[in-house]
C-alpha cells in the first residue's frame, strides 16, 4: 500500500506541476480572472494533497489499521473530484460541474479524519 500511495503521490505531484504551468502560460489571457482563480484553487489543493499522499505513504507502514489506508484514497478521490471539476468548470465554464466540487471537498476532510485516527 505504502509503495501505491507514493506512486499515486508522485504522479499527483507531476501532474499538479503541469496544470500549474498550463494555467499560468497557456490559460492566462483565454480564461478571465475569474476562472483562471478556479484553475488556480483547484491547483493548490491538488498540490496540497499530492503532498499529503507522499506523507500517507511514508505512515503507511508504521500505523497499522485500515484508516491510514482510507486516508490515502480519500486524498486521492477529493483531489479526482475536487481539483478536476475545478479544471473543468474553469476550461469549460459548465457551472453544473461546480456541484461535485464539494464532494470532492468532503473526500479531502474525511482524508485529514482518517489519518487523524491512524494516528490516535
Amino acid at each position: 500500500m505504502d509503495r501505491t500511495f507514493l506512486l499515486a503521490g508522485a504522479v499527483a505531484g507531476l501532474l499538479g506541476v503541469g496544470f500549474g504551468a498550463f494555467g499560468a502560460h497557456g490559460l492566462r489571457g483565454r480564461l478571465s480572472p475569474d476562472m483562471l482563480a478556479v484553475f488556480e484553487t483547484g491547483v493548490r489543493y491538488h498540490m496540497y494533497h499530492a503532498l499529503a499522499l507522499l506523507l500517507t505513504a511514508a505512515l503507511v507502514p508504521r500505523l497499522p489499521g485500515k484508516a491510514i489506508a482510507a486516508a490515502g484514497w480519500l486524498f486521492i478521490a477529493g483531489i479526482a473530484l475536487f481539483s478536476g471539476s475545478l479544471y473543468l468548470l474553469a476550461v469549460t465554464g459548465v457551472t453544473a460541474l461546480g456541484a461535485i466540487t464539494p464532494i470532492g471537498g468532503v473526500a479531502f476532510l474525511a482524508g485529514w479524519a482518517a489519518l487523524a485516527v491512524a494516528a490516535f
